[in-house]
């Protein structure tokens, strides 16, 4: 019973195979509201991963933390190497 396939579009992209990707790739939401769904569930992963856990400690708020000061460094770098 547990060696049941799962469907190609049931898949994470880590359990897709090379060959399956193109198909895999088919399946997905292309709409604003897959991305914002697809957004939305990584975040949610991420608080309940490193956020939301028994003993929390400074690594799940350092990620986000470094991100922002990597992204708005991005953002801002055509007016800083001016």
């Amino acid at each position: 019973m547990a060696d049941r396939p799962v469907p190609v579009k049931d898949m994470r992209l880590l359990d897709v195979k090379v060959g399956q990707l193109p198909n895999w790739l088919a399946t997905r939401d292309y709409t604003p509201a897959g991305f914002v769904t697809s957004i939305r569930g990584g975040y949610d992963r991420f608080v309940k991963k490193y956020i939301d856990v028994k003993k929390p400690g400074i690594g799940g708020v350092a990620m986000m933390l470094t991100a922002y000061v990597v992204l708005s460094y991005m953002w801002s770098f055509d007016h800083i190497s001016e």
